[in-house]
């Protein structure tokens, strides 16, 4: 019995829905060439940082070369001439360091000190704490001198804390009198600069300086 026509014998079947075909981006080959990328900065950077390296280790070769050099040219007989200048030089700088010199002190006196007013006998000393005090007799023409000489100790400021004790008048009117002070450290130190301006600059009072100098002065120190 033959089939009708109409019915085909074969046929394709049609897909089941018109869904859209997805495309998924292929990252491992981004990936990959990143990955590429890196290792070649890291090969160029290991590169280079070898061949620093090795420049370095060549200049450091030829700086031990040129020290070895120069440490070979050294005498050392020099070397020790040189080692004990230093040490002489820092020596005879703590003894002027240390050095008490009262030129300063005297320079001083005879500027601040009234024309009226002498000492007769004046002892500077050094107690263990490094103070310098003062101590004398002297004699001055009335109180107005002797109180012309408190207020110039008390402007200058290097003779301080002036205690004047066993006032009395002489025979002839003057005015008899016992001093004790502290001293600034500085006024009896070693200054070369300010001994040779003072000895160079002309001071007022100077009758002042001939008495300060005339008068007995004693020092003593532990």
């Amino acid at each position: 019995m033959a089939l009708p026509p109409t019915i085909p014998t074969s046929f394709v079947p049609h897909p089941g829905g018109a869904t859209p075909k997805r495309y998924r981006a292929d990252f491992t080959g981004a990936f990959a060439f990143f990955a590429y990328g890196v290792l070649g900065i890291v090969v160029i950077l290991a590169l280079g940082v070898f061949f620093y390296g090795r420049i370095l280790a060549s200049e450091q070769a030829a700086k031990d070369a040129a020290l070895q050099k120069a440490e070979s040219s050294i005498n050392p007989q020099t070397v020790t001439e040189f080692v004990r200048l230093r040490d002489r030089l820092s020596a005879s700088k703590q003894l002027l360091d240390a050095h008490v010199a009262f030129s300063q002190f005297f320079t001083t006196l005879e500027q601040i000190l009234p024309a009226s007013v002498q000492f007769d006998d004046l002892e500077v000393s050094i107690g263990h704490g490094g103070t310098p005090t003062l101590k004398g007799t002297g004699t001055a023409k009335n109180f107005n001198a002797l109180a012309a000489a408190s207020n110039s100790f008390a402007q200058n400021g290097t003779i301080k804390d002036a205690i004047f004790s066993n006032i009395k008048i002489n025979q002839d009117g003057t005015v008899a009198f016992a001093i004790s002070a502290t001293l600034d450290p500085k006024v009896i130190a070693y200054a070369p600069t300010a001994l040779a301006s003072a000895s160079t600059t002309p001071t007022a009072g100077s009758t002042g300086s001939t008495v300060a100098s005339s008068s007995s002065a004693t020092s003593t120190a532990p």
